[in-house]
């Protein structure tokens, strides 16, 4: 009974001991981490004060190689000054603007890209710079269901780009772009489209959905697009005073008419034949009812 007694103390000794060097080493852990963070927060406020600006540079470019682009940056925009109009100055510009682009901060990023084209025109670095200029929007496009001023801005730049550097290795790439790019403003030209025709705003829905088919003619949807214009007209024909509704159900079968030219082949024929024999259908209606109304006069 008094070995197991003891075995019993022996083992809470330990397991005391035990928590007591985990703290130990957390605690350890911890004040160091608070030194290492002193002692970096030293080293960066008696960088910021020191006056010799090629030291700054120096150590802003090792920020820079260690991704650490904050510091980087605050350093080069202090150094901007200093260095405008000497040899570094092109490479301290490059490295300034590549911080935002690097720290997703594309407005800057796209302003700097810019001002450093201006400044340097003929650098070697002029075409990835131009190209980064036009990146930077296509960074900034928004989702779908946002304003896409910065997607046609993409699309514009990056076939600026192409235009002014035929023979680039990136024009590949600007060219995907220009397509995702269009992709998007198709679809948000087609929600708002469908948007009107939810609605109940069939003439206006008629309308989208003609002129999203102008738009974009090769697009794998036309056909889709062209169905839902006669769709769209059939309904504003439907719903239209009795003294409309024969030229807008003509409306209907030549939408249909011209959806037979284009989309010959398409699984949505039947489909918008059928709006066009409702429409011959309608208008049979109205006109007998027409003759009819005028016998009885």
């Amino acid at each position: 009974m008094a070995f197991s007694t003891l075995t019993g103390i022996f083992g809470l000794f330990m397991l005391i001991l035990h928590s007591f060097m985990r703290s130990i080493i957390v605690l350890t852990a911890a004040f160091f981490l608070i030194f290492l963070a002193g002692s970096c927060t030293n080293q960066y406020s008696k960088l910021m004060k020191s006056k010799d600006y090629d030291y700054k540079l120096k150590m802003a470019d090792e920020y820079f190689g260690n991704k650490r682009y904050r510091v980087a940056q605050q350093l080069y925009e202090e150094l901007f000054p200093v260095f405008k109009g000497t040899a570094k100055f092109e490479e301290l510009y490059y490295k300034d603007a590549y911080c935002f682009y690097y720290m997703n901060e594309y407005r800057d990023a796209e302003n700097l890209f810019k001002g450093f084209m201006e400044v340097f025109p003929n650098s070697s670095k002029a075409e990835e710079v131009d190209y980064l200029h036009a990146y930077c929007f296509y960074k900034q496009s928004p989702k779908v269901e946002l304003e896409q001023v910065n997607t046609s801005k993409s699309m514009g730049m990056m076939q600026t780009f192409i235009n002014t550097h035929p023979g680039s290795p990136r024009n590949k790439e600007a060219t995907e772009i220009i397509d995702k790019c269009r992709i998007k403003l198709e679809q948000k030209e087609y929600r708002s489209a469908e948007l009107y025709y939810n609605l109940g705003q069939f003439r206006a829905s008629a309308i989208a959905f003609a002129n999203l088919l102008n738009d974009y003619p090769e697009s794998s949807k036309g056909d889709d697009y062209k169905l839902m214009t006669i769709k769209s007209y059939f309904r504003f024909a439907k719903e239209s005073i009795i003294d409309k509704q024969v030229e807008r159900y003509e409306k209907v079968i030549s939408e249909f008419e011209d959806f037979v030219d284009r989309y010959p082949e398409s699984k949505l024929l039947k489909e918008a034949e059928s709006y066009k024999n409702l429409s011959l259908n309608q208008i049979k209606e109205i006109k007998n009812e027409q003759t009819q109304t005028s016998v009885k006069r």
